[in-house]
């Protein structure tokens, strides 16, 4: 069966595999139509060999994810299983929106409570929504009136601005976005570290950085084969991940059947990196480091750039797409920092960064590179 791991606040029993449900099966276009008979398969299976955290949002699958996993849990006993869903914050306009949507979510959920309910994706420009509407207040009477079982949030922002939430409250738990090759970034392990001081759980999310931990090229694949040809890249990132003590779950958005039953014998008796392969990703690390088109390690002394442009960020996506070959999430990257007026196309070739990078990286002709490039993808 899967390990699970115990939350010393409430003595929960969390299985070390969560099942994220934004990446089911769908047919056509889109996230939208989720293959019903698919996913519920891969949730059985799930289910009887011993996962126990199912973790969805409001939004997920265009709004389709909620129901779906109230429809498909509904034949479990509700003690049987922990309940993990998110308050989008980009949906609240007025203080009776929190309530309004979690009863919402409720319904959807088909379930009188949730085990664990986090303010979605926080960052700096939702954190005035959050103090404004008293969104945790809120959160602590649904508490007390036993409709959440635990108060979290995930977050995806620098490590400044996870300072700031951390310390907001007496969270039950937290939910970060850390990988092996991703310690720097985000709140990176540092943020993980902060959090396992004062004592709050963490769950992880995108352990496989999006799927580009899955599958490498054949001189990374060479490497991992030294140890063992018959486990998959992916198993190690998820072990990775999962070899944090202070992680209670690790978070897998599994598309296919396949993904589901290696990730169940990833946990299944689970068992912590040891030396050799903790070497191993080391040397898997540097390799992949190796194909970035910048040597940027988000250390954030370039900013704040006077042109306005978000530099860690848009490096993020340069080696995204150098590293891993990931178009889209170069191009997703790149499109948001533009809506909020910090692509790279606005460099001005100043040169007041040029002083301020340890690492001499020419950042303006970078950002060049990074237009030049984008141009070319479309």
């Amino acid at each position: 069966m899967i390990t699970k791991r115990k939350i010393d606040k409430t003595g929960a029993e969390v299985s070390m595999l969560g099942f994220g449900c934004m990446r089911f099966p769908v047919e056509g276009e889109g996230d939208a139509n989720v293959i019903f008979e698919e996913a519920e398969k891969m949730v059985d299976v799930a289910f009887k060999s011993g996962v126990n955290y199912f973790d969805t949002a409001f939004g997920y699958h265009s709004g389709n994810s909620e129901p779906l996993m109230g429809k498909i849990l509904k034949k479990y006993p509700r003690e049987d299983f922990f309940l993990a869903t998110k308050l989008p914050m980009w949906n609240v306009e007025e203080e009776t929106d929190v309530l309004k949507i979690f009863e919402q979510q409720l319904e959807r959920l088909q379930t009188d409570y949730i085990d664990f309910y986090l303010i979605h994706a926080v960052n700096q420009e939702l954190l005035g929504k959050i103090k404004k509407f008293g969104v945790i207040g809120k959160l602590k009477q649904l508490k007390a009136d036993g409709k959440i079982r635990n108060i979290g949030f995930s977050f995806h922002d620098e490590l400044n601005v996870f300072k700031e939430v951390i310390n907001m409250h007496d969270w039950d738990f937290c939910m970060i976005q850390l990988n092996y090759m991703d310690t720097e970034s985000q709140q990176g392990i540092e943020g993980y570290h902060i959090a396992t001081e004062k004592g709050i759980p963490v769950m992880i999310m995108e352990p496989v950085k999006g799927g580009n931990l899955a599958k490498f090229n054949d001189e990374v694949t060479a490497i991992f084969n030294e140890v063992d040809p018959n486990a998959t890249p992916s198993s190690y990132a998820l072990r990775w991940a999962g070899s944090l003590p202070n992680v209670k779950s690790v978070l897998s958005g599994m598309s296919n059947m396949e993904q589901v039953m290696d990730n169940i014998s990833t946990f299944t008796d689970f068992k912590p990196l040891d030396e050799r392969e903790t070497e191993m990703i080391g040397k898997v690390q540097q390799v992949l480091e190796s194909y970035y088109a910048v040597s940027c390690t988000s250390c954030q002394y370039c900013m704040p750039c006077p042109a306005n442009v978000n530099i860690p960020n848009m490096f993020l996506a340069y080696n995204l797409y150098s590293g891993y070959k990931s178009e889209w999430q170069f191009t997703w990257l790149v499109n948001e920092a533009r809506k909020n007026g910090k692509s790279p196309e606005l460099c001005v070739n100043c040169g007041v960064c040029l002083a301020k990078c340890p690492q001499k990286i020419d950042i303006p002709a970078k950002l060049s590179e990074m237009v030049e490039l984008e141009k070319s993808l479309k």
